[in-house]
């Protein structure tokens, strides 16, 4: 029993450091941000309890219908683009070669570096008029002197392009579940004549759809929450069409002042992001292949 004892208390110990961390950092906040949800709260000034009317403000509040069209938008383009071309790389790498090793640290750069300021600041000096993109086209004869970050039909595209650049996690997610499938599988399928094409879409996607199904989830998350790249790039403009939920929310805090509706977006958010992910789950088994090697 002694040891037992010592056992059990040499797991708090050293489990303890994780615990207080969760309750700080995330049980307590989201305890104060439900409560402040329902008051109004300008973070200068004591809560007062105001009840719903948060909720109903946004209801009733045009830019945040706004932004919620434009995050949907972005994540439901950006997320499929993404995944189409991080496993279309992965293809390619999956071939033996001495600089296979340099090939995949280069295409898992972009996913490194693209979430940061510098990128996000030269990415928009790119797009701009007198940016690298308008030079590139010049060359070609196509440049119409485009501010693509001021144009309301092409600065999402900008931030679309920066996502789907990011590809790097997801294309290495793919390149070791594609080594996972049997050569066998593929021995067979070309002794009952089937050439690459047919078994990619026989073989090798409904082995992958479990893979494809967890980047679909976690980048879709992830595309809900994009922040850094409006913030530094567009702004949320040219005309709210680049308003992403996270970036609203954030100058509802520290523009406008308003941390308790802020508070109540992040709720609407979570709640939204809860019901997404439950839709990917309930038609998962219409289409994600669970018994097999990958």
């Amino acid at each position: 029993m002694k040891f037992l004892f010592k056992d059990n208390v040499a797991a708090v110990v050293c489990a303890l450091p994780f615990i207080i961390g969760f309750f700080a950092f995330l049980v307590v906040p989201m305890g104060l941000s439900l409560y402040y949800s329902f008051t109004d709260f300008n973070i200068l000034s004591p809560p007062s309890w105001i009840g719903l009317d948060n909720y109903e403000r946004m209801w009733n509040d045009r830019r945040f219908w706004s932004s919620m069209r434009a995050t949907f938008y972005f994540a439901l383009t950006s997320v499929p683009l993404r995944l189409i071309f991080a496993l279309a790389v992965a293809m390619l790498l999956l071939k033996a070669s001495k600089m296979i090793a340099v090939y995949r640290a280069l295409y898992y750069l972009p996913s490194i570096l693209g979430g940061s300021v510098a990128v996000a600041v030269l990415w928009g000096r790119m797009f701009s008029a007198n940016g690298t993109v308008n030079s590139v086209l010049e060359i070609f004869g196509l440049n119409r002197n485009i501010a693509w970050i001021g144009n309301t039909t092409w600065a999402i595209w900008t931030l679309i392009l920066l996502a789907v650049w990011q590809f790097g996690s997801s294309m290495l997610i793919f390149l070791a579940s594609l080594k996972q499938i049997p050569d066998t599988f593929y021995e067979a399928s070309s002794i009952d004549g089937a050439g690459k094409v047919r078994q990619f879409f026989s073989v090798t996607l409904p082995l992958l759809t479990p893979t494809i199904f967890f980047n679909l989830v976690m980048q879709m998350i992830n595309g809900f929450l994009a922040f850094t790249q409006a913030f530094l790039i567009t702004g949320g403009g040219p005309v709210d069409t680049t308003m992403f939920f996270s970036l609203y929310m954030y100058m509802q805090v520290f523009t406008f002042g308003n941390a308790g509706y802020a508070s109540a977006m992040a709720w609407a958010m979570l709640l939204l992001i809860g019901f997404m992910t439950f839709i990917l789950f309930a038609t998962k088994r219409f289409w994600v292949y669970d018994g097999g090697y990958v």
